[in-house]
Order: structure tokens, then C-alpha cells, then sequence
């Protein structure tokens, strides 16, 4: 069922609340985070207690291609009283490209959407073995048993995970490197072939109800004119909101991005796309967003209900 925006005058503001439009000001929310439920290195409950120490009263679990973290994380956010929304960072192609839409699903997933996660698990298993034959070719002997040991636990490997065993082999000497000599974009352990298109992704996301929002968007290499395709297609496919901040971002390129969202009719959502302690992002820390009319995210309709309320602004 769509839920009713409500608005509550500031002065009588109820804990947990957002604010109904972006006006400069820090927020305690989070919609891109992930979990060992993929290759984040928190549990779901300690990531949740995580954000709960840093004050934040609302957040998405979003782990790649997974929902098996959320009923977890759900449960420890009513203990800490934060408002968890259940997620999913899905991969697919664009032209070539692979993007990464994050579902944001009020109602988790209906069968089709189950389904289409079943397929991603597969693929991530095909392309985990592609990835760990090409990266033995450049001297990570068992590349798969390391990859595998690096991430602990038996759940679908990615190129974080690739990443690590190459530091840890000592091949690089971080992971920044690794992925900049082996796994970025255009490099040997960036293979995409088996991802759905952006369309069909869009569509199981829309199916079960929830809201598909193009991930990080500036962490492509688009120039800008690609970049309105890329959200041009976007729309065209259903798709409904972007990442207008995710982590640290120049302001200057934020506003620019918003008057491409605001032209579209999109809503902006905010994240970290945070994996692990220690680096220089941590749940909630992002740039903060500029004043700007495009709407939050968490008052699409679709979102209104499993939000809460939402305050005017002066």
C-alpha cells in the first residue's frame, strides 16, 4: 500500500524524521551500505550497531545481488530503534558498460526478483572463475582458494574479495592498486558479460514494488553527455532515482549532476557505499548535499510508508 507524506511542523518534529527537500544540512541517513551477506567486512548486526553509534536513524543493507543479509539487519535495527530498509545492488549492462542499480524494496522480493537474484548468484560464480583464470595468468597462483579465503565465508565472490588475495600474495601493495592495474574498468578482472540488461534489472526491481535507483553514477567514467544517456535509458526503462551523492564528491560536479536529475524529474538518494572500517568512508559520511528542488529519495511514494514522517524546511 503507498503511503501518505506527512508532514510535521519542525517544532513538533518526531524522532527519526527527514527532511522534506535537500538544504545543506548533514543527514542521519544511509541508503548504500554493504555486509559479509556479500563482500562487506561487518555482519549485518554490526554494521547496524555501527550506524546506530554514528547516529544515524535510517539506512538500506544493499549488499550485491543479495537480500540474505536484511532480515538480520531488520531485526537489529528495531533493537537499536533505527529505521532499516531492505536493499540490493544489482549488476547489468549498459552499452557495454556495467552499472550497478540499487533496489530499494519496502516489500523485499517478490518471486520474479528471487529469481533474477538466483540468476545473479550463478553469474557471479561463472565470472568469479573467469576473473580468478585471468588473474593466475598474471601470477596469483589458486587465485579462486585465495579469492575464497579472502572472503571467509562460502557467499558469491567479487572483485573485493580478488582484490585482497592480491595484496595479500603480494602482488600489489593495496587494493586501490589492484584494482587499478587488474580489476577496474577495461582491466582484466572487469567482465561483465554475464549481467542482465539495465532494463531487466529495472523491471524486477519495479515488479516487486520497490524504487530502482542508478548507484553512483559519477564513479564511471561517463562524460556528461553519456551520462544523460545513461539516466535517459535509465527513465525510459522505469527507473526512478539516482545517487546524487555517494561518499566524498567535488560539490561543484554534485550541483551539476542535480540540474541533470532535476531536468529528469528524478529522485536523489544518498549513500556511502561503505564495505569496511578503517578506509576513509564510514557509515553516513558523504558530502553533504546542496540546497537543490530535487526531491529526497524517502518521499517517493512507494517509500513513504517504511520511512516515517518527513519535516518541512524553512
Amino acid at each position: 500500500m503507498v503511503g501518505i507524506l506527512t508532514k510535521t511542523p519542525a517544532s513538533v518534529m518526531p524522532m527519526n524524521a527527514l527532511p522534506e527537500r535537500f538544504d545543506g544540512q548533514a543527514l542521519p541517513i544511509d541508503l548504500h551500505m554493504h555486509s559479509t551477506a556479500s563482500d562487506g567486512a561487518l555482519s549485518p548486526e554490526a554494521l547496524v550497531a555501527l550506524c546506530a553509534s554514528r547516529g544515524l536513524t535510517h539506512l538500506a543493507l544493499t549488499d550485491h545481488d543479495s537480500l540474505a543479509g536484511v532480515d538480520r539487519a531488520v531485526e537489529a535495527g528495531r533493537q537499536h530503534d533505527l529505521v532499516v530498509l531492505p536493499g540490493s545492488e544489482l549488476s547489468c549492462q549498459w552499452r557495454g558498460i556495467n552499472i550497478h542499480v540499487v533496489g530499494l524494496l519496502p516489500e523485499g522480493a517478490d518471486d520474479e526478483l528471487t529469481g533474477g537474484l538466483m540468476a545473479q548468484t550463478e553469474a557471479r560464480c561463472r565470472r568469479a572463475e573467469q576473473i580468478a583464470e585471468r588473474l593466475q595468468r598474471i601470477g596469483l597462483d589458486n587465485a579462486l582458494e585465495r579469492a575464497r579465503d579472502a572472503a571467509g565465508s562460502d557467499r558469491p565472490l567479487g572483485r573485493p574479495d580478488f582484490a585482497r588475495a592480491l595484496v595479500t600474495a603480494g602482488l600489489v601493495p593495496d587494493m586501490a592498486t589492484a584494482f587499478q592495474r587488474h580489476l577496474g574498468r577495461g582491466k582484466a578482472g572487469d567482465i561483465k558479460s554475464h549481467w542482465p540488461s539495465l532494463a531487466t534489472v529495472v523491471a524486477w526491481i519495479l515488479g516487486a514494488n520497490g524504487v530502482a535507483v542508478v548507484a553512483h553514477p559519477l564513479r564511471y567514467g561517463l562524460t556528461r553527455r553519456k551520462r544523460g544517456q545513461l539516466l535517459d535509458d535509465f527513465q525510459a526503462a522505469g527507473g526512478q532515482a539516482v545517487e546524487l551523492v555517494s561518499g566524498f564528491q567535488n560539490p561543484d560536479v554534485t550541483r551539476d549532476l542535480a540540474r541533470q536529475l532535476a531536468e529528469r524529474g528524478f529522485w536523489a538518494s544518498l549513500g556511502s557505499d561503505f564495505h569496511f572500517p578503517g578506509g576513509h568512508l564510514a557509515p553516513g559520511s558523504m558530502t553533504r548535499v546542496p540546497r537543490t528542488a530535487v526531491a529526497p529519495v524517502w518521499t517517493h511514494p512507494r517509500l513513504q510508508a517504511a520511512m516515517g514522517d518527513v519535516v518541512p524546511v524553512a
